[in-house]
């Protein structure tokens, strides 16, 4: 739905319709505040958003964006939000063999299970119990740190007196990650099991001395407080259409198919112009919150550009008429894709295919993590599908950096697609490609996207799905009180390059709306 931008001055223009967009209109609009968001697309919800990609097939894929640990209760409570997440029974299976036959770690299903499972692979209970331990101090991390993102940023000093344990403090926020993996497990396999948490999405060795590695994995830990990562009932976009609700019914106009052009503030009022298909127009605000790339800002204000971002990852949404059959005999594929289907994800075969992209070189065994949104929520498949047995399956493939695509991003899609297909088909009982379902036009349902395609869909900064590299949850030198603060006073970032931005969390939209609010004595 597209409304007209009215005329006289808003107490704020957002521009960006995603979900942090969103969060960010609703919180302002539901303090008083008169609030215009300007969207670019026909449609809000940015890269968290259900659709249908496949012709004349009744499957309501989380296209980009697909599992929720980020996002605080606090947002949903506050802005009475008609949205829900499933726990998966499962954590994760990663497929091996070992000693010549298929075997692999089932993390879920109990404590017992898992255990056994462990005991199966290494012979002994000594990874299990590392384990435990490991898990159990991200665990306390998680505590204590994620309730501090809906607050102002702490300092490095506060952030480490509130975690209060020196072990986990030099194991994450000091030394490289592969320093605290390496110490305290032995086993390859699982070494690759905890360290793929630092790569979502970045690519890094595990021993980088930037740590951004570490940064990574910090955020894939802390969600909720727990760490867990849960399936959003009805698809991603259920989060954004009852965001988008929220923000109507407190009373924000939401425009799409209005492209914001340009930025002109002079720090106490400020001037948008955005395009539409009749043309152009300007709305005037007191404060604008741009849902946008720290380079997009740059490129709205006419302002030098920030360094290069780079995403690193291949996504691919596929629906199966049937779950495929595992070669682990003890494996179950309902239980298998639950959870994380961890794949050529060992700890060697990580530090190989980062050594080999970083060369150039497309991975010659890509890792890459699968999981099953219809073994949770079976909502998102039409009734018809859901009868005949058929399951979505998303992918998510990493080190394949935005360089690799630069020469022919068609071509190094499919040859990395095919690949990837393979690593997963080498622990399979069946060919995946006999599993995969057809759409309306007989064409088989399953798509790729690169960071060159992520770059082109949504405007993402080389793909990067964190927008810039992601930064520590406190405060550093210009990060200001909220981390959203630019250098004009009345223009806020409250995308996910703000800080504590990244991942589907509505974080940074929170805490723009608090600075605005702050600021304005309300």
């Amino acid at each position: 739905m597209t409304a007209d931008p009215g005329s006289g001055t808003y107490d704020a223009v957002i521009v960006g319709g995603g979900h942090n967009g969103l969060v960010a209109a609703a919180y302002l609009a539901r303090a008083g505040r008169s609030v215009l968001v300007l969207e670019r697309l026909d449609h809000t919800g940015g890269a968290a958003v259900s659709t249908r990609p496949f012709a004349g097939v009744d499957a309501r894929l989380s296209r980009y964006s697909y599992l929720v640990s980020l996002l605080p209760g606090k947002i949903v409570r506050d802005l009475g939000l008609d949205f829900r997440l499933r726990s998966r029974t499962v954590s994760s299976y990663t497929p091996v063999e070992r000693g010549g036959r298929p075997t692999g770690l089932l993390v879920g299903g109990g404590e017992q299970r898992t255990r056994e499972s462990f005991a199966r692979l290494t012979g002994s209970d000594r990874e299990y119990t590392a384990w435990q331990r490991f898990y159990g101090m991200t665990g306390r991390l998680a505590e204590r740190v994620f309730p501090t993102l809906t607050e102002p940023l702490p300092s490095r000093a506060e952030l480490r007196r509130r975690v209060d344990d020196a072990e986990a403090w030099r194991a994450f926020f000091e030394e490289p990650v592969g320093v605290a993996i390496e110490e305290r497990f032995a086993d390859d396999l699982v070494r690759g099991v905890v360290l793929t948490d630092a790569l979502i999405g970045t690519f890094a060795d595990a021993h980088d001395p930037s740590l951004r590695q570490n940064r990574c994995f910090l955020y894939h830990v802390i969600g909720g407080g727990t760490g867990a990562w849960d399936v959003p009932v009805g698809g991603m976009g259920a989060l954004t259409d009852a965001l988008a609700g929220a923000a109507r019914a407190a009373g924000a106009e939401l425009a799409t198919g209005h492209e914001a052009v340009r930025i002109d503030s002079d720090g106490r009022t400020a001037e948008i112009t955005y395009r539409t298909a009749d043309g152009e127009g300007v709305a005037a605000a007191r404060h604008v919150l741009v849902n946008a790339s720290p380079r997009e800002l740059a490129a709205l204000t006419g302002t030098p550009p920030p360094e290069p971002a780079e995403g690193a990852q291949l996504k691919v949404n596929m629906l199966l008429t049937r779950l495929p059959a595992l070669r682990d005999p003890a494996a179950d594929p309902r239980e298998a894709f639950a959870g994380t289907f961890h794949i050529a994800e060992g700890y060697a075969q990580l530090a190989e295919a980062y050594a080999q992209a970083a060369a150039g070189a497309p991975p010659a065994a890509p890792p890459s993590e699968i999981y099953c949104h219809s073994l949770t929520d079976p909502s998102i498949l039409g009734p018809d599908l859901a009868a005949r047995g058929h399951h979505t399956l998303t992918l998510f493939g990493l080190h394949t950096p935005a360089r690799l695509f630069a020469r022919d991003n068609d071509a190094v899609r499919a040859d990395l697609l095919e690949a990837t297909l393979a690593q997963l088909d080498a622990h399979l009982a069946e060919p995946l490609a006999e599993c995969l379902a057809t759409d309306a036009d007989g064409r088989p349902c399953i798509e790729a996207r690169t960071p060159v395609d992520l770059e082109h869909d949504l405007r993402l900064p080389g793909g990067n799905i964190f927008h810039r590299e992601l930064a520590w949850p406190h405060a550093q030198d210009g990060t200001g009180r909220w981390g959203v603060e630019t250098a004009q006073p009345n223009l806020l970032l409250c995308g996910a390059g703000a800080v504590r931005g990244g991942g589907v969390s509505g974080v940074p939209g929170h805490n723009a709306a608090m600075a605005v609010l702050e600021r304005t004595g309300g």
